[in-house]
Formats: structure tokens, sequence, C-alpha cells
């Protein structure tokens, strides 16, 4: 395993003052931040109103993080980063403006991070984690030895979302919400799909569209743009910056006229996909995974093409491509329990929150699991999305033998902004058998209940419907 890479004490580079807070530190992209000043020797403090394994990692290497926001937490601070899910009335966003230190956002922080380095970033509506935790793993074995900052933690990287590399390369999962990725200017750009999302922030699908055709403008003119032929999004917004004159290149499965494609492509004995590479019609060489779905190879091509042209030849990129075990929460086993009725279930987790992500997850899971009873227990994320995505959320569910729902987790949103788990239960449509559930306990008693030998389980959603899984497991005997 490739963890972060210590660096001694005292190495405060780029203009970033020594004492450093962290404004919603628990969150994913803020708690990347943290682990690289930490290891880069800056004294770290944070808050959060819940306390989560990514804080307890912060503390580990030596940060304090606060329950909770009050204005005594900025103590002696000289710089405050705030994630873009804090409030301008936070606390302490205002004790810092009221006694002068600078407050920045995450995006910003990140620039300072990455400053001088050549930089790989991944964006898209879906796969960004995996795509972005492939790339750099393929930089990792290159011996590139790149910067990285995920917004999950990847396996393959010591179950870490940000590693401290000192070499010329910076791979940056780019997110698109808040417009956070107009922060870069990107050498290297992968664009894995453009569908309508976070619609609770842009208004407008068309908005939402126009943030990505703004970073696809800010890679640089010596850069590359590469984007998924296969999906029509990505495709329209290559189109559009090759008709304007930067460099792109696409990437796909059924796309003929893509420069890389995937060909010839088979299930393999890992639960993977086979396929042969091509670029502009020459064949590199086979590429061979262990994570299962068409999506994931979509996402290997993606992150191949970004990694040769950083590079990378293709013996090592595909060598990494075959041993990636896929970041933390996508298409995670947890283990096989023993059902009541004397059998082993399997139990998954999944970060799943988008209707195309759920059905990609879904295929996967039929590839993976041909022949067994696929039982899922989902988790709407916000109200907002349930509402402007119900129509897709109406069949992505049909790739399960019965599923169950949890209370919408909220994040950000109140009730009264859109849809919650309730209506969608009545929206989603039959035969597939569904139950609501209000309390985790009393969804944990019915599946355990419910599971029978050979069942595949799987928890799917954003929010902490990660929790069911380690509970059912408790109410059926531990992992076997």
């Amino acid at each position: 395993m490739i963890g972060l890479k210590p660096r001694p004490r005292g190495q405060n580079g780029n203009g970033i003052p020594k004492r450093v807070h962290l404004v919603g530190a628990g969150g994913i992209h803020m708690s990347a931040i943290g682990q690289i000043l930490l290891q880069r020797g800056h004294t770290v403090t944070g808050s959060d109103l819940t306390l989560s394994e990514h804080t307890e990692r912060l503390e580990r290497l030596g940060g304090t993080v606060y329950r909770g926001h009050t204005a005594s937490n900025v103590g002696r601070a000289e710089l405050v980063v705030a994630t873009a899910a804090a409030k301008t009335d936070n606390p302490e966003i205002l004790e810092a403006r009221q006694r002068g230190i600078p407050v920045v956002s995450r995006a910003d922080m990140v620039q300072r991070l990455i400053a001088e380095r050549e930089v790989i970033a991944v964006a898209g509506t879906h796969g960004k984690t995996t795509t972005s935790s492939l790339v750099a793993l393929m930089g990792v074995r290159a011996e590139l030895d790149p910067l990285v900052l995920l917004g999950g933690d990847a396996r393959d990287l010591g179950d870490a979302n940000a590693r401290d590399g000192a070499g010329r390369f910076a791979v940056v999962e780019a997110d698109e919400y808040a417009r956070a990725f107009l922060q870069y200017a990107p050498y290297i750009a992968v664009v894995t799909n453009v569908e309508p999302d976070h619609l609770d922030y842009y208004g407008t699908a068309e908005a939402y569209r126009e943030a990505f055709l703004a970073f696809a403008r800010l890679v640089r003119e010596d850069g590359t743009l590469i984007v998924c032929a296969d999906q029509p999004g990505a495709a329209a917004l290559g189109a559009q910056r090759a008709a304007e004159g930067a460099r792109v290149e696409r990437y796909g499965i059924d796309a003929e006229d893509a420069e890389w494609r995937a060909t010839r492509v088979r299930g393999n004995d890992h639960g993977g996909l086979d396929a042969v590479v091509l670029l502009n019609g020459t064949e590199l060489g086979r590429l061979s995974l262990s994570v299962p779905g068409r999506h994931n190879l979509l996402n290997a091509l993606g992150a191949l093409a970004a990694s040769m042209r950083a590079g990378v030849d293709f013996y090592r990129a595909s060598l990494a491509a075959t041993a990636f075990q896929g970041a933390r929460r996508r298409f995670e086993v947890l283990g096989e329990v023993a059902t009541r009725d004397g059998g082993v279930a399997t139990l998954v987790d999944d970060y799943a929150h988008h209707p195309t992500e759920v059905r990609a997850t879904l295929l996967a899971a039929r590839q993976r699991f041909p022949g067994h009873r696929l039982v899922g227990c989902f988790q709407p994320h916000t109200y907002t999305r349930t509402e402007y995505l119900l129509e897709e959320f109406k069949t992505c569910f049909e790739g399960l033998d019965a599923l169950y729902l949890l209370r919408t987790y909220e994040a950000r949103e109140t009730a009264d902004r859109g849809l919650d788990a309730r209506a969608l239960s009545e929206a989603i449509e039959r035969p597939v058998p569904l139950a609501t559930f209000e309390t985790f306990d009393e969804a944990a008693d019915t599946l355990a209940g419910a599971l029978t030998g050979g069942d595949v389980l799987f928890t799917i959603g954003a929010g902490d419907v990660t929790e069911i899984g380690p509970m059912v497991i408790e109410r059926l005997g531990g992992v076997q």
C-alpha cells in the first residue's frame, strides 16, 4: 500500500502560514487539504458538526479537530479555510474576519497546495473518484511521485484521499459543486460525463453544462482535454472545444472514431472486464480489470489516456489498472455473513446517489454476481436531487430483486426543498418489492431477517447509509 509520504517538519511553502484552521475539516476534500498541510509541517486545527474517520485521521497525523462551530475554535490561526457548505454567518468565519485573519475557499487553498505543479484534473458528474484514483496509482507505479487530492479514499493509496508527492504532477479530483473546479488551469483534464446534477446550486441543467464548458476552457493551450465519447454530454463538450481550436482526445467503447478505444471486451475470472486498447487504430495491448462494470472500463480508459499523455508507458499503466482495487465505497465488498436459513449472503457498499450511478452499479452487480438475488438498501441524498431527477429514479432500480429505502439524507437541505424518501417510494415503478424505513435499527433488523443464502445486499447512497452494512453484519453474527 502507498500512503502519505512524510516530509520534514517546517516546510511551509507557497506563502501558506504556519497555523491553518479548517472550517468543515471532516469533509472529504477538506480532510485531504488537512493531511497535506500536516505532512508539510503546518499546525492544523479544524471543526465540524460531527466527528468521523476523516477527522480521526487528521488527529492521528497531529491535527486538532473540534466538534461543532464556535468562535474560540479559531484559536491562534493565521489562515482560515472554509468548506463550500459553510454559511457566511458561521461563527468561526465571523471571528476570523473580525480579527483580520484571511478566509479562503477550499478551492483557493487547493490552488496554493498545487502551485508550480502540472495539474491533471478529473471532472464529471460520475466516476471522478475512481478515475482520479486510477490516474494517481498509474503515476505512482511509474515513479512520477504525484501529489494527489481525491474526493474519496483510495484503497490502493493506503485507504487515503491525499498524497504529498514531490513530483512534477498533481492529480486532482475536480469537484463541480459551487464551481470549485473553475479554480484550476489543468495541463491535462479528463471529463468522464456531464449530466444534470447539483441543481440546488446551479438552478438549471444549462447552467450546469456551462460550468463544465468553462472548466474545459481553462485547460492550458499546450494541454489536452480528454473526454468520454460514449457519453453524450462529455462528447458534446469535447466537440465544442475542438471546434474552438483546443486539443481534444476522446475515449470510448462504442465510439468507433475515438482516439482511445477499448475493443474485444469480455468478462474475466476476477469479475471485471478485459479489453484490447487501440490508440488511433494501433493496438497498444490488453487492459484487464478486477473492478466490475462497463463504466469502470471507461474510467480506466480515461485514466490510461491521461496517464500516458503525462508520460506513463502503457505497460506500467495497464499493470496498475489490473492491480486497482477501487476507491472506498465504490462497489466495496464488506464481506460475507451467515444467514438465518443456513446460507451465506454477501454485503457490498456503494456511493451511487444519482440514477445513472445506481443503474451502472446494478449492471455491474449482475455481471459480478450472476444468478444471485440482489437486495438494495438505498438512501436518497437531498430532497432537491430526488425531485429534479424523479423520472430517472422511477426506473433506475430495475436491476434489483428487492428494494428498501431509508429516510432522506438531508445534507445541507430542509424537507420543504423537494421530495422525501416516502414520496420517492410511491413514484418508483414496480414490480420491485419495496419498503421504507424511518430508523436504521428497523431497517437493519428487517434486512437481517430477510436475507437468505446466496443473496447480495447492496447499501447504496452518499449519506450515512454506510452504517447499515455493519449493523446487519452485527445482527447476523459477524463476517465469516
